[in-house]
């Protein structure tokens, strides 16, 4: 034949000596789905139907083409019909996204998802607990899938090393250990502010204030200062190798009859309940604070409040910090 039909003839060989490339259904494709990926993905096939079609109009049969490409002739026919609407040129792959998904959530459950999320960007399966709480019927999947889909999501990287979870104490009661750390923020005039902060892992329930300057004598009043403000006894703190933890604290808390354990050195997972703690507080209260003592003061006071007598968490079963705390 022509050089023409001759090209053709090795474009359709490579499109079906290539197992890659051979059109099959998305469902199939590889052992997975993709939404709304098209029946095929071969970069060649647009240009392969464009060909198959003036092969036609160049006066072979319908028949003889879909014999020489490998093709059925009904689909050979179905390429003449897009053509005659589309002109001459390569046939572009549709998109095998449905027209319509009649299980699709309604407008109004999409935006309940949404301002749950913005409001204290919780994760989805508290903004699950939320909705089921005020009555909206979804599932947690779909919760999933719209934060996904409005990019509302922070995943993780895939490149990031995994570490393994590190062992701690049994906790049976309020007390049996605390966790306490500092966080470290820079004022817009480049000088330092601390945010000394407590947690206890059974209930939950934290405790926070404002330093100018830290030291073991500071960091030895704070935790006096949270175990008055605690209706619970502390019976044994946990904090890292920092300065204002050094021997100093140690002594101060054996005064007050509290024990003090030390994490493991770079083993950030010894203290994974403060570290998430001072996210979750820079997160939520500081971010949206004036950053000077008296707004970090001000805003510690009533988000700890809320913290400990309104807010959900996942890790207590979706109940507050306060419903555990004995009372006396």
């Amino acid at each position: 034949g022509s050089p023409q039909e001759e090209s053709i003839s090795m474009t359709f060989n490579y499109e079906l000596s290539s197992p890659r490339n051979v059109s099959r259904p998305s469902h199939h494709f590889r052992g997975y789905t993709k939404p709304h990926m098209a029946y095929t993905q071969n970069p060649c096939l647009p240009k392969v139907r464009g060909d198959a079609v003036e092969l036609v109009r160049r006066g072979w049969s319908t028949r003889k083409v879909a014999r020489h490409c490998g093709f059925h002739q009904s689909t050979i026919v179905r390429w003449m019909a897009k053509a005659r609407v589309r002109g001459y040129g390569s046939i572009p792959t549709r998109s095998s996204r449905p027209h319509r998904s009649p299980q699709a959530l309604s407008a109004e459950v999409v935006s309940a998802i949404i301002r749950q999320r913005i409001g204290r960007r919780r994760c989805g399966q508290v903004v699950h607990q939320e909705l089921l709480r005020q009555g909206v019927s979804v599932s947690l999947s779909s919760v999933q899938r719209t934060l996904e889909r409005c990019h509302l999501i922070r995943k993780r990287s895939s490149w990031k090393r995994p570490h393994d979870a590190t062992e701690r104490p049994v906790v049976t009661a309020c007390g049996a250990l605390l966790q306490a750390d500092t966080a470290h923020f820079v004022l817009p005039d480049g000088s330092r502010l601390y945010v000394c902060t407590l947690i206890d892992l059974f209930s939950r329930w934290a405790y926070a204030e404002v330093v100018e300057r830290i030291s073991a004598q500071r960091s030895a009043r704070f935790i006096e200062q949270a175990q008055k403000s605690a209706s619970f006894l502390f019976v044994m703190v946990q904090t890292d190798h920092g300065s204002e933890f050094s021997t100093w604290f140690t002594h101060a808390l054996v005064t007050q009859g509290i024990a003090l354990r030390h994490s493991r050195v770079r083993q950030s997972n010894d203290n994974a309940h403060i570290e998430r703690f001072n996210r979750t507080l820079q997160e939520e209260c500081v971010d949206q604070t004036v950053h000077t003592v008296v707004g970090f003061k001000h805003a510690l006071r009533e988000y700890l409040f809320w913290y400990n007598t309104e807010r959900s968490h996942m890790g207590i079963n979706y109940q507050t910090p306060l419903s555990l705390v004995p009372r006396y």
